[in-house]
């Protein structure tokens, strides 16, 4: 596929240039007019839109790219428009940086091409690329894919170290009755690859203990060290109609890399120190009573079941009683905002526990087994 709008058009592309700017709803006259970074959106929307086609009329298996910066971001949002568990590598000039913004939270293999192939293939290049093709074709060859139809329920769980022994103990008992797991941690791409899942139909229920996301969607001045400031979590699952059972876990604070990367306006509330590289800072009040209304918001929407679950003793392992980022009265505040907003319409449990104790996990599983069984109700009448 030609994705270039400078020079001539490859004689060796089965998909040419004007293809792909048509599958963008625009003629290739049309680009030399438009800013270069709109151009090059361009042809990422149809270089997208052919490669979402042809994969579903089964035109191939995988794929391989090769780019700068402005074919990396091209032909990655290609790649993004496929379903995880497609065969994808790029091979790139910037993939020894950050790569975030190219691999969003799909499954996108990112491989250094050490030199660039602007002189043509050497020694270094000739090896690297080589690499790629065989990379990409043993991942055709010998990858398990995704199946179309789900023999048993999925459930996706959301997870922080915070949150690790209500996630541990979760995943116990669901799998002790037939269910399969898929555990994503949420770091920003964690969540939005969920709500892909959900999208695709793999997930079939899910248990959002730490949907921490939310936070930086919702403040993205205040936004993770890590994560990408993402829309629509908290969204897919109501509008699939499956059933969610959500805590707010991971809620109660903002993750920053070292100290001297938050803002010196956080720098006065409390402050965890999870490693050199990692510090997470308190969620104010305030901040938790607007979180509250966007998740009721949302979850008040939904197709299908949904409900929330709050521990009263701490939402994390760093704001239990004693713990560097304990405060009962934001948590507090965001459970009278969120009862406010949601009213009637979504069932609240509040737990006299902290969220990593057994019987949190024990009551959650078997609040999201009645969400299930309330939806199979709805769809049998």
């Amino acid at each position: 596929m030609d994705v270039g709008i400078l020079g001539a058009t490859s004689p060796d592309a089965n998909i040419s240039r004007e293809e792909v700017v048509h599958a963008a709803a625009k003629e290739l006259h049309e680009l030399s007019s438009l800013r270069r970074d709109v151009a090059m959106k361009t042809m990422a929307n149809g270089a997208a839109n052919l490669a979402r086609r042809l994969y579903g009329e089964q035109r191939f298996d995988g794929v391989i790219a090769v780019g700068g910066n402005q074919g990396t971001m091209i032909a990655t949002e290609a790649m993004k428009a496929l379903p995880i568990g497609v065969p994808k590598v790029m091979v790139s000039t910037v993939a020894s940086g950050n790569v975030r913004p190219y691999v969003g939270h799909k499954d996108i293999t990112m491989m250094f091409s050490v030199a660039d192939i602007l002189g043509g293939v050497n020694i270094v290049t000739k090896s690297i690329l080589s690499n790629a093709a065989g990379a990409v074709m043993g991942m055709c060859e010998v990858g398990v894919k995704m199946p179309s139809t789900i023999a048993r329920e999925v459930v996706g769980i959301t997870s922080f170290g915070g949150t690790g022994g209500a996630v541990s103990k979760a995943l116990q008992l669901l799998k002790g009755r037939g269910y399969e797991t898929i555990v994503f941690h949420s770091s920003g791409a964690g969540g939005s690859a969920m709500e892909d899942l959900i999208n695709q139909k793999v997930v079939s229920a899910v248990l959002d203990l730490t949907p921490h996301e939310l936070l930086a969607e919702i403040f993205p001045e205040a936004r993770d060290a890590y994560a990408p400031v993402t829309s629509g979590r908290l969204e897919a699952a109501g509008k699939m109609g499956i059933p969610q059972l959500v805590a707010p876990g991971g809620l109660d604070y903002f993750v920053y890399g070292p100290i001297d990367t938050v803002p010196l306006k956080y720098r006065e509330r409390k402050i965890h120190y999870h490693n050199p590289n990692n510090v997470n800072v308190r969620a104010s009040e305030d901040e938790l009573r607007t979180v509250a209304i966007v998740m009721a918001q949302r979850l008040t929407r939904s197709k299908g079941p949904a409900a929330v679950i709050i521990p009263l003793r701490g939402w994390t392992e760093h704001s239990r009683q004693g713990g560097p980022l304990y405060d009962p009265d934001a948590d507090a505040a965001f459970v009278q905002s969120l009862r406010q907003h949601a009213g009637s319409a979504i069932p609240i449990y509040e737990l006299d526990c902290h969220m990593n104790d057994p019987q949190f996990a024990e009551k959650a599983v078997e609040i999201l087994e009645n969400l299930a069984k309330l939806k199979d109700t709805k769809e049998s009448n």
